[in-house]
């Protein structure tokens, strides 16, 4: 991380000299821009020409969402190819070289800029066929679609990927390869951009389709796996390709994976339009999520973020364990706004990891508490991450209705983990931070005003206002907010938050359209009809098992994903099979959602836990075999969804009250079933009847209900006798 190198401040490093106040912020730096390892700096002219485009996508969207409109298609286009040519100039295909010295060979260098002239040629192809169609022309020649455009596009295109794989520079340089890829994307989404808003585009998918969108599609898909290759890993680039081979493979497989098969123009000539990569992720990318990054971009700018986790420091912080608990508030609060496990982790755990290691947790306890706190982030109403958008749109559900059903859920797993961290503290006699260590709570309230905007959005939403209008209601009013605060914004500070969110926006906006590649091969294959097909003769046998296979198939294809693809995928894949088993849409995609969700902390591949294992120092599986144990309770929820339909709000307000109290309470026994504590030690008898109260109480039945706060009541009495009189830490 570039933005922290001592995350411990001073007021926390030596216990033998407090300081004599408290009213110091301990977190300072939560909002500085991370900068992965392989984006570029830049300084000077270059500096100021890629802050320009960033500032210039960011206004684009704000422009084209509130003021002035344009036609789908093209504007999903065109936010696809905006964040293709800021990705490439930013990112880099290859480490980068430490020195001059190291750097590839001039001659390497001289073939990446010798390939500009047919990028440049494709694109001047692009200009001359507008020319043709405006003359009056019907369509163009498909000779000199595939000779002039397509042949060249596609070969320029696969040679400067494989170029810059190899092509290495200093940090600071830029790539001529990248710069090839940028024009290729250009020529991609202007060719693309032509035929779109012509007659031509109802022939897609069918053989008068012409061939210029095959091979624009085929260079497109190329250049937006390479860029998820980038800034998402390889993770998402492999299943892809398992998918596209799948298309073609299909007709040669054996039982319910065989399909007739289709060939290469057909299935090209449709998978970049509204079908795949310009489908429901990219819609929900161009709109919801586009607007939230640069709401959390504008919430940085005036150090909301630093406030948040100060504030957490200030409520919590004194409890045993205190950076613990601190951690499961900072984290639930930053991951509502930035989207990413793995990005909640590297913000909130550089400073939370190693106050939690120095009251006594080992590294391992305390990178697998923020990666599981992270991971709760993701479901934590009302904004909870991009998934939720992707859901309203794919489902029809409003927004607003299922920010409110997954209430109960999020403070299930945030109750998990809070009594995970507390029944481990106990056991282990750790204390909390002292009064001197930690923020003023009557100084932080001064400064609540700083919620506003995160306010005004959910008074919003549930006034009515669509989520484009209450997240631009927000943005606008982050800025006013910060007004009366320290960190005012004035234009340069807007002009930064415009550009921090045009970068911030490469990431999620690659992943989106790469799911969207995904999810293009699943309608185009009817692959996801057989899976249906396969879980509805599961559920013959067991509804039970059925849900079990959903959400195995869920964890793996989310496996080393961002949240926002593992769910488009999954949505695609096992949402309708478990709604044709006759489970309720809503509670089939929550289902889908949470082990989507979760699948950052599930070991082998658990990226929110590779992350916090890089901060705390210790083994990366056995940190999310141990985030996999604390995020237990994120497992067992889910079900609860299908046998107890109260869990997301559905019922009366009788039903919902009594299965939210008996759930909370089955996952407290829960707890203590993992952490060998409930009152005090649990021996292993105890634990087997703990466990089985909190079946009982988490199934949400009225008599396992009954029979679960039986054992819960026996349990606290038994302990409450047992440890009345002896000398345990509380």
């Amino acid at each position: 991380m570039s933005h922290k190198t001592d995350p411990i401040p001073h007021a926390v490093q030596d216990e033998d000299h407090p300081v004599a106040t408290s009213t110091a912020a301990i977190a300072d730096g939560v909002d500085e821009e991370v900068v992965e390892p392989n984006r570029r700096v830049f300084a000077g002219w270059q500096f100021l020409l890629f802050a320009g485009l960033a500032i210039a996508y960011s206004g684009f969207h704000l422009f084209s969402l509130n003021i002035y409109p344009i036609e789908t298609w093209s504007f999903r286009i065109v936010h696809i190819a905006g964040a293709l040519i800021l990705g490439y100039g930013l990112f880099a295909g290859a480490r980068f070289a430490e020195s001059e010295a190291v750097a590839s060979p001039a001659w390497l260098k001289g073939v990446a800029l010798a390939l500009l002239i047919p990028a440049a040629y494709t694109l001047f192809q692009v200009f001359m066929m507008h020319q043709t169609l405006s003359g009056g022309a019907m369509r163009i020649d498909p000779a000199i679609e595939s000779l002039h455009f397509g042949y060249p596009l596609m070969a320029t295109t696969a040679a400067a990927i494989v170029l810059s794989w190899f092509l290495r520079q200093a940090r600071h340089r830029f790539n001529p390869a990248d710069l090839v890829l940028m024009v290729c994307a250009l020529a991609t989404a202007g060719y693309l951009l032509l035929i779109y808003n012509t007659p031509l585009r109802a022939s897609t998918g069918t053989s008068f389709a012409p061939i210029g969108i095959s091979w624009a599609a085929i260079a497109g898909s190329l250049l937006i796996l390479e860029l998820t290759r980038r800034v998402a890993g390889l993770a998402l680039v492999v299943i892809s390709a398992v998918f596209l081979v799948y298309v073609f493979a299909g007709p040669y497989l054996p039982g319910f994976l065989g399909y007739p098969g289709l060939s290469l123009q057909r299935f090209f000539s449709q998978v970049y339009t509204d079908a795949g990569i310009l489908g429901p992720t990219t819609a929900v990318s161009s709109t919801y999520i586009i607007l939230f990054i640069i709401f959390a971009a504008f919430l940085q700018a005036s150090k909301v973020g630093d406030y948040f986790v100060n504030f957490a420091f200030a409520a919590a912080g004194r409890a045993r364990g205190g950076p613990a608990k601190v951690s499961i508030f900072a984290s639930g609060l930053m991951g509502m706004i930035n989207g990413t496990s793995a990005g909640n982790v590297v913000s909130t755990g550089s400073l939370t990891i190693p106050l939690m290691k120095k009251v006594g947790y080992p590294a391992r306890s305390a990178g697998a508490i923020e990666a599981a706190a992270s991971t709760g982030g993701q479901i934590m109403p009302p904004i909870m991450g991009a998934g939720a958008f992707i859901m309203a749109e794919v489902t029809g559900i409003p927004y607003t209705e299922i920010a409110i059903a997954a209430l109960i859920p999020a403070i299930l797993y945030f109750a998990s983990i809070y009594f995970m961290v507390d029944f481990e503290a106990a056991r282990k006699g750790m204390r909390g931070m002292r009064r001197d260590e930690i923020p003023r709570f009557s100084h932080l309230v001064k400064q609540a005003y700083l919620f506003a905007p995160i306010i005004i959005l959910v008074a919003a939403l549930f006034m009515g206002y669509s989520v484009i209008r209450a997240g631009t209601l927000a943005t606008a009013s982050a800025a006013v907010v910060s007004w009366i605060s320290p960190h005012k914004m004035g234009i340069r500070s807007i002009l930064k938050a415009l550009q921090l969110a045009g970068t911030m926006s490469i990431q999620i906006i690659a992943v989106c359209a790469c799911a969207g590649l995904i999810v293009g091969v699943i309608s185009l294959t009817g692959v996801g009809a057989r899976f249906s097909s396969l879980l509805l003769g599961l559920a013959g046998v067991s509804q039970l098992l059925a849900l079990v296979f959903a959400m195995l198939i869920s964890i793996l294809l989310g496996m080393g994903m961002p949240t926002t693809a593992a769910y488009a995928v999954a949505a695609s894949v096992v949402a309708p099979g478990l709604i044709n088993i006759g489970i309720q849409p809503l509670v089939a995609h929550f289902f889908v959602f949470y082990f989507a969700v979760v699948s950052a902390i599930t070991p082998p591949v658990a990226l929110a836990s590779y992350a916090a294992a890089g901060i705390s120092g210790d083994n990366p599986m056995g940190t999310s075999v141990a985030s996999f144990k604390i995020g237990l309770a994120a497992f067992i929820v889910p079900f609860m969804f299908f046998y107890s339909p109260a869990m997301l709000m559905e019922g009366s307000a009788l039903q919902i009250l009594r299965v939210g109290v008996t759930a909370t309470l089955g996952i407290v026994l829960l707890s203590g079933v993992v952490q060998k504590w409930f009152f005090g030690p649990v021996n292993g008898i105890a634990r087997l009847v703990m466990l089985v109260g909190a079946m009982f109480l988490i199934y949400g039945g009225i008599y396992t209900d009954i029979a679960g706060l039986a054992i819960a009541a026996a349990l606290f009495v038994l302990q409450r006798r047992q440890f009345a009189s002896s000398p345990h830490p509380t």
